[in-house]
Protein backbone atom coordinates (compact mmCIF):
# COMPACT_ATOMS: atom_id res chain seq x y z
CA UNK A 1 0.00 0.00 0.00
CA UNK A 2 1.37 3.38 -1.01
CA UNK A 3 0.94 6.73 0.07
CA UNK A 4 0.81 9.98 -2.08
CA UNK A 5 0.49 13.66 -1.32
CA UNK A 6 0.95 16.69 -2.93
CA UNK A 7 3.43 19.14 -2.23
CA UNK A 8 1.28 21.73 -0.12
CA UNK A 9 1.52 19.12 2.35
CA UNK A 10 4.80 21.18 2.96
CA UNK A 11 6.89 17.51 3.94
CA UNK A 12 10.26 18.33 3.46
CA UNK A 13 11.68 15.67 0.93
CA UNK A 14 14.02 14.16 3.46
CA UNK A 15 11.04 13.24 5.62
CA UNK A 16 8.92 12.26 2.34
CA UNK A 17 11.84 10.11 1.36
CA UNK A 18 11.90 8.58 4.40
CA UNK A 19 8.28 8.03 5.30
CA UNK A 20 7.96 6.85 1.41
CA UNK A 21 5.75 9.17 0.94
CA UNK A 22 5.23 10.06 -3.52
CA UNK A 23 4.68 13.70 -3.75
CA UNK A 24 3.46 15.52 -6.83
CA UNK A 25 4.34 18.81 -7.34
CA UNK A 26 1.82 21.87 -8.10
CA UNK A 27 2.91 24.21 -10.56
CA UNK A 28 3.76 28.50 -9.91
CA UNK A 29 3.84 30.24 -12.34
CA UNK A 30 5.87 33.83 -12.64
CA UNK A 31 6.13 35.74 -15.49
CA UNK A 32 3.81 33.41 -17.65
CA UNK A 33 6.74 31.04 -16.59
CA UNK A 34 5.29 27.96 -15.08
CA UNK A 35 7.58 24.91 -13.31
CA UNK A 36 6.99 22.83 -10.32
CA UNK A 37 6.71 24.02 -6.72
CA UNK A 38 9.41 21.53 -5.90
CA UNK A 39 11.87 23.45 -7.98
CA UNK A 40 11.02 26.89 -6.94
CA UNK A 41 12.24 28.54 -3.70
CA UNK A 42 9.32 30.17 -1.29
CA UNK A 43 11.74 33.52 -0.93
CA UNK A 44 11.75 33.80 -4.76
CA UNK A 45 7.34 34.00 -5.01
CA UNK A 46 8.16 36.81 -1.65
CA UNK A 47 10.56 38.46 -3.72
CA UNK A 48 8.44 38.32 -6.85
CA UNK A 49 5.08 39.25 -5.19
CA UNK A 50 6.77 42.05 -3.25
CA UNK A 51 7.70 43.28 -7.08
CA UNK A 52 4.38 43.15 -8.11
CA UNK A 53 5.11 40.24 -11.06
CA UNK A 54 2.20 38.09 -12.18
CA UNK A 55 2.36 35.11 -9.55
CA UNK A 56 -0.42 32.59 -9.47
CA UNK A 57 -0.75 28.75 -9.40
CA UNK A 58 -2.07 25.75 -11.01
CA UNK A 59 -3.18 22.30 -9.79
CA UNK A 60 -1.46 19.46 -11.58
CA UNK A 61 -3.23 17.59 -14.14
CA UNK A 62 -4.75 14.36 -13.66
CA UNK A 63 -2.86 12.78 -16.24
CA UNK A 64 0.24 13.89 -14.26
CA UNK A 65 -1.36 12.42 -11.29
CA UNK A 66 -2.12 9.42 -13.02
CA UNK A 67 1.69 8.52 -14.01
CA UNK A 68 2.80 8.76 -10.87
CA UNK A 69 -0.50 6.28 -9.87
CA UNK A 70 1.10 3.84 -12.73
CA UNK A 71 4.31 4.25 -11.47
CA UNK A 72 3.78 2.76 -7.67
CA UNK A 73 1.86 0.11 -9.65
CA UNK A 74 4.93 -0.71 -11.58
CA UNK A 75 6.93 -1.05 -8.32
CA UNK A 76 4.22 -3.47 -7.20
CA UNK A 77 2.18 -1.50 -4.84
CA UNK A 78 -1.45 -2.97 -4.40
CA UNK A 79 -3.24 -0.17 -3.52
CA UNK A 80 -3.09 3.66 -2.84
CA UNK A 81 -4.38 6.26 -0.83
CA UNK A 82 -3.88 10.01 -1.99
CA UNK A 83 -3.89 13.05 0.09
CA UNK A 84 -4.24 16.14 -0.96
CA UNK A 85 -5.06 19.87 0.06
CA UNK A 86 -8.93 20.89 0.96
CA UNK A 87 -11.13 20.60 -1.75
CA UNK A 88 -12.42 24.07 -1.04
CA UNK A 89 -9.03 25.54 -1.75
CA UNK A 90 -7.64 23.85 -4.67
CA UNK A 91 -8.74 21.45 -7.69
CA UNK A 92 -5.91 19.08 -6.91
CA UNK A 93 -8.22 16.50 -4.92
CA UNK A 94 -10.63 16.73 -8.51
CA UNK A 95 -8.09 15.97 -10.48
CA UNK A 96 -6.53 13.06 -8.48
CA UNK A 97 -10.63 11.67 -7.85
CA UNK A 98 -10.42 12.19 -12.20
CA UNK A 99 -6.56 9.87 -11.86
CA UNK A 100 -8.15 7.61 -9.45
CA UNK A 101 -11.07 5.92 -12.09
CA UNK A 102 -8.29 5.45 -14.63
CA UNK A 103 -6.30 3.68 -12.23
CA UNK A 104 -4.40 0.29 -12.78
CA UNK A 105 -4.98 -0.17 -8.84
CA UNK A 106 -7.44 0.23 -6.27
CA UNK A 107 -7.21 4.28 -5.06
CA UNK A 108 -8.86 6.14 -2.14
CA UNK A 109 -8.27 9.80 -2.62
CA UNK A 110 -8.35 11.53 0.63
CA UNK A 111 -9.64 15.33 0.65
CA UNK A 112 -7.81 16.65 4.32
CA UNK A 113 -9.98 19.69 4.41
CA UNK A 114 -6.80 21.33 5.62
CA UNK A 115 -3.15 22.87 4.32
CA UNK A 116 0.16 22.76 4.88
CA UNK A 117 1.63 20.56 7.75
CA UNK A 118 -1.93 20.06 9.36
CA UNK A 119 -2.05 17.44 6.00
CA UNK A 120 1.50 16.68 6.27
CA UNK A 121 1.23 15.39 9.44
CA UNK A 122 -1.90 13.53 8.88
CA UNK A 123 0.17 11.93 5.49
CA UNK A 124 2.72 11.10 7.53
CA UNK A 125 0.59 9.19 10.11
CA UNK A 126 -1.06 7.64 7.04
CA UNK A 127 2.40 6.08 6.54
CA UNK A 128 3.54 5.18 9.90
CA UNK A 129 -0.16 3.38 9.65
CA UNK A 130 0.67 1.48 6.19
CA UNK A 131 4.53 0.60 7.28
CA UNK A 132 3.38 -1.66 9.93
CA UNK A 133 0.49 -3.82 8.11
CA UNK A 134 -2.60 -0.69 8.16
CA UNK A 135 -5.05 -1.60 5.14
CA UNK A 136 -5.88 1.51 2.83
CA UNK A 137 -9.37 2.08 4.50
CA UNK A 138 -7.61 2.04 7.71
CA UNK A 139 -5.09 4.46 6.14
CA UNK A 140 -7.77 6.82 4.87
CA UNK A 141 -9.60 6.75 8.26
CA UNK A 142 -6.80 7.25 10.25
CA UNK A 143 -5.50 10.33 7.61
CA UNK A 144 -9.13 11.56 7.73
CA UNK A 145 -9.55 11.53 11.49
CA UNK A 146 -5.91 13.13 11.94
CA UNK A 147 -6.24 15.64 9.83
CA UNK A 148 -9.92 16.83 11.35
CA UNK A 149 -8.05 16.97 14.56
CA UNK A 150 -5.79 19.37 13.65
CA UNK A 151 -5.72 23.54 14.53
CA UNK A 152 -4.54 26.18 11.97
CA UNK A 153 -4.17 29.46 12.44
CA UNK A 154 -2.20 31.96 10.56
CA UNK A 155 -1.38 35.72 10.02
CA UNK A 156 -1.48 37.74 6.70
CA UNK A 157 0.24 41.04 6.74
CA UNK A 158 -2.46 41.74 4.23
CA UNK A 159 -5.37 39.90 2.87
CA UNK A 160 -4.89 41.66 -0.90
CA UNK A 161 -3.39 38.09 -2.30
CA UNK A 162 -6.06 35.63 -0.65
CA UNK A 163 -8.18 38.06 -2.39
CA UNK A 164 -6.89 37.92 -5.86
CA UNK A 165 -6.82 33.94 -5.77
CA UNK A 166 -10.78 34.27 -4.06
CA UNK A 167 -9.74 32.26 -1.10
CA UNK A 168 -10.47 34.25 1.51
CA UNK A 169 -14.26 32.90 2.37
CA UNK A 170 -15.55 34.74 5.11
CA UNK A 171 -12.58 36.61 5.41
CA UNK A 172 -13.91 38.78 2.36
CA UNK A 173 -15.48 40.55 5.10
CA UNK A 174 -12.89 41.93 6.26
CA UNK A 175 -10.80 43.14 3.50
CA UNK A 176 -11.77 46.76 3.57
CA UNK A 177 -10.44 47.41 6.43
CA UNK A 178 -7.55 45.15 5.78
CA UNK A 179 -4.89 48.51 5.68
CA UNK A 180 -5.63 48.88 9.39
CA UNK A 181 -5.44 45.42 10.78
CA UNK A 182 -3.58 42.34 10.87
CA UNK A 183 -6.17 39.96 10.12
CA UNK A 184 -5.97 36.22 12.10
CA UNK A 185 -7.30 33.59 10.17
CA UNK A 186 -8.13 29.68 10.47
CA UNK A 187 -9.00 27.11 8.68
CA UNK A 188 -12.62 25.68 9.21
CA UNK A 189 -14.85 22.99 7.52
CA UNK A 190 -12.05 23.17 4.62
CA UNK A 191 -12.05 26.71 3.86
CA UNK A 192 -10.06 29.60 4.97
CA UNK A 193 -11.92 31.49 7.47
CA UNK A 194 -11.64 35.01 8.70
CA UNK A 195 -11.12 34.58 13.18
CA UNK A 196 -9.36 37.94 14.76
CA UNK A 197 -8.17 41.39 13.98
CA UNK A 198 -5.19 42.47 15.54
CA UNK A 199 -3.44 46.23 15.08
CA UNK A 200 0.25 45.14 15.30
CA UNK A 201 2.27 42.28 13.78
CA UNK A 202 3.67 42.03 17.36
CA UNK A 203 0.28 41.48 18.94
CA UNK A 204 -0.23 39.10 15.84
CA UNK A 205 2.44 37.18 17.17
CA UNK A 206 1.17 37.09 20.78
CA UNK A 207 -2.16 35.76 19.80
CA UNK A 208 -0.57 32.93 17.62
CA UNK A 209 1.09 32.10 20.52
CA UNK A 210 -1.73 31.92 22.76
CA UNK A 211 -3.88 30.21 20.19
CA UNK A 212 -1.35 27.52 19.41
CA UNK A 213 -0.74 26.75 23.07
CA UNK A 214 -4.60 26.70 23.57
CA UNK A 215 -4.54 24.33 20.96
CA UNK A 216 -1.77 22.40 22.28
CA UNK A 217 -3.33 22.12 25.79
CA UNK A 218 -6.84 20.85 24.41
CA UNK A 219 -4.93 17.89 21.97
CA UNK A 220 -2.52 16.95 24.56
CA UNK A 221 -5.96 16.47 26.99
CA UNK A 222 -6.66 13.26 24.23
CA UNK A 223 -2.77 12.45 23.05
CA UNK A 224 0.08 11.38 24.08
CA UNK A 225 1.65 12.58 21.04
CA UNK A 226 1.56 16.16 19.49
CA UNK A 227 2.69 17.27 16.36
CA UNK A 228 3.52 21.16 16.78
CA UNK A 229 4.57 23.55 13.57
CA UNK A 230 5.51 27.07 13.24
CA UNK A 231 4.88 28.19 9.09
CA UNK A 232 5.92 31.38 7.64
CA UNK A 233 7.11 32.82 4.19
CA UNK A 234 10.03 34.97 4.25
CA UNK A 235 9.75 36.11 7.90
CA UNK A 236 12.15 33.49 9.39
CA UNK A 237 12.65 36.47 12.44
CA UNK A 238 9.13 36.14 12.93
CA UNK A 239 8.97 32.25 13.02
CA UNK A 240 11.84 31.81 15.12
CA UNK A 241 9.93 34.49 17.69
CA UNK A 242 6.73 32.26 17.30
CA UNK A 243 8.65 29.40 18.01
CA UNK A 244 10.61 30.34 21.12
CA UNK A 245 7.34 31.31 22.98
CA UNK A 246 5.86 28.05 22.32
CA UNK A 247 8.69 26.32 23.18
CA UNK A 248 9.11 28.55 26.30
CA UNK A 249 6.12 26.95 27.29
CA UNK A 250 5.64 23.94 25.97
CA UNK A 251 7.74 22.22 27.99
CA UNK A 252 6.45 18.16 27.45
CA UNK A 253 6.33 19.07 24.15
CA UNK A 254 8.57 17.38 21.32
CA UNK A 255 10.35 19.39 18.88
CA UNK A 256 8.67 22.00 17.40
CA UNK A 257 9.26 21.92 13.55
CA UNK A 258 9.75 25.72 11.84
CA UNK A 259 9.17 24.81 8.27
CA UNK A 260 8.59 27.52 5.36
CA UNK A 261 5.35 27.34 3.08
CA UNK A 262 5.22 25.56 0.34
CA UNK A 263 5.53 28.38 -2.83
CA UNK A 264 2.12 27.60 -4.08
CA UNK A 265 0.84 28.16 -0.56
CA UNK A 266 2.78 31.38 -0.25
CA UNK A 267 1.36 32.67 -3.71
CA UNK A 268 -2.00 32.75 -2.15
CA UNK A 269 -1.07 34.39 1.77
CA UNK A 270 1.67 36.62 0.91
CA UNK A 271 5.04 37.45 2.45
CA UNK A 272 5.24 37.88 5.64
CA UNK A 273 3.07 35.03 6.79
CA UNK A 274 3.52 33.41 10.16
CA UNK A 275 1.01 30.74 10.95
CA UNK A 276 0.87 27.44 13.74
CA UNK A 277 -0.21 23.96 13.09
CA UNK A 278 -1.25 21.39 16.33
CA UNK A 279 -2.03 18.29 15.64
CA UNK A 280 -2.48 15.48 17.94
CA UNK A 281 -1.29 11.99 17.10
CA UNK A 282 -4.23 9.66 17.02
CA UNK A 283 -4.50 5.94 17.24
CA UNK A 284 -5.60 3.71 14.07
Amino acid sequence: MAVVTDSTSSLRPCEAVEAQVAVIPLQVVIDDESRPESEVDPCEVATALRAGRRVSTSRPTPEVIGATYAQLAREGFDAIVSVHLSAAISGTCGAAQVAAAGAQLPVTVVDSRTVALGTGFAVLAGARAGAVGASAAEVADLVTRQAAASTTFFYVDSLEYLRRGGRIGTAAAMVGSALAVKPLLTVAEGRIQAYERVRTESKALARLAELGLAAWARAAGGSAEVDVAVHHLDNPAGAARLRERLQGRLTDAGEIVVAELSAVLGVHTGPGTLGVVVAPRLPR
